[in-house]
């Protein structure tokens, strides 16, 4: 066999795996990190019972960043 189309043949087996675990690889690391976020956003407190997961923006509000310290 001609070395030419030998390594074309082994080219294309070569690619055609390397596009088949390259697929796997991303489904499984899509899966895992929906999982991931799923799992991290279940603690997540909300309803009218919720208690610690609120914001109270007014708390926080920057009001004095145009004083000037005199010291």
């Amino acid at each position: 066999m001609d070395p030419r189309v030998e390594a074309q043949a082994e080219a294309e087996k070569t690619f055609e795996a390397f596009i088949v675990w390259t697929k796997r690889v991303l489904y499984v690391s899509i899966a895992f990190l929906v999982v991931v976020v799923v799992g991290c956003n279940s603690g997540v407190e909300t309803g009218p019972n919720a208690t610690g997961s609120g914001y109270n923006g007014e708390q926080y509000a920057p009001e004095n960043l145009n004083v000037k310290d005199n010291k």
